[in-house]
């Protein structure tokens, strides 16, 4: 795999690196991952994404996911929304249809940005899951100053806290153990939510398996259908993240959860064929 080509790309910070391994496979390990998202010694990313030939009819790619600890996961909104740039860019056409283990995403170019469907949010305690039939909206977890977060899925688990000023939490302490708490048999991503307006909500995640990040669109997407579910803001919410603003609606006609925002590419280069030789520093 020497001189393995790649794209560095980032909505609101949030950044991936992307291999198309459409033409050619590419056998990416969690060793490999974990040694590219090395922000020290690698690329550095919070998700490392592998582009492959899709089997859906019409989608223009399957995108592979791993997590900068190497694990996988189904599901990354912002990433999703970087290859459906890059997929309409190639095709010359303003809409593009990504394959993901969480089923087929429809994107668009919207205000300058691109929009994603990510389908429906999902609140059954065995779809998100939980290791125990519980009310997703009023989940029995109290970590210090943080209680009763609402859970749903967006193609991967959420757990969100509603707190009076989401800057006063020391997400970095109390995220790893909210991760891997005992209810979330397969981790959780954790966000700390503030309700500014109807309208508006600021936002700070934890990411399962890279930490605090700049954004995350399945936690804005997933803060937004678990405010509006008690009641807290409507269904179109400007989410304010470390990075920047997403707009998310949850289409009533449809229950389908849509977010719109900026992509950028910050750079093309080639992978150094030490990142994947398994003798890189650890």
């Amino acid at each position: 795999m020497s001189g393995l080509s790649f794209i560095k790309m980032h909505g609101l910070g949030n950044d991936f690196v992307i291999i198309d391994a459409r033409q050619a496979p590419v056998a990416i390990t969690a060793d490999d991952a974990r040694a590219i998202a090395d922000r020290r010694t690698g690329v550095g990313c919070d998700q490392l994404i592998v582009l492959e030939r899709a089997k859906a009819n019409g989608a223009g790619a399957f995108m592979r996911i791993r997590n900068a600890d190497g694990g996988v996961t189904a599901a990354c909104g912002n990433a999703a929304r970087c290859v459906a740039a890059l997929l309409m860019e190639e095709s010359g056409e303003d809409r593009a249809r990504i394959e993901t283990e969480a089923g087929v995403l429809a994107a668009q170019r919207k205000d300058g940005g691109v929009m994603l469907d990510f389908g429906p949010a999902r609140f059954e305690w065995r779809d998100i899951p939980l290791s125990a039939a519980a009310d997703t909206l009023h989940l029995p977890i109290e970590m210090g100053p943080l209680r009763d977060p609402a859970a749903c899925s967006m193609g991967n688990p959420h757990a969100t806290f509603f707190v009076d000023d989401a800057e006063a939490v020391d997400l970095e302490a109390l995220g790893p153990a909210l991760e891997h708490h005992e209810m979330f048999p397969e981790r959780a991503n954790i966000g700390i939510a503030q309700v500014i307006g109807p309208g508006e909500i600021r936002l700070r995640v934890w990411e399962r398996g890279a930490g605090v990040t700049r954004a995350c669109g399945t936690g804005a997407s997933a803060a937004v259908v678990s405010g509006h579910r008690r009641g807290l803001i409507g269904r179109e919410v400007r989410t304010i993240l470390d990075g920047g603003s997403l707009m998310i609606e949850w289409r009533q006609s449809d229950g389908h959860v849509l977010m719109t925002g900026p992509v950028a590419i910050s750079f093309t280069a080639t992978l150094d064929p030490s990142l994947l030789s398994g003798e890189q520093a650890r």
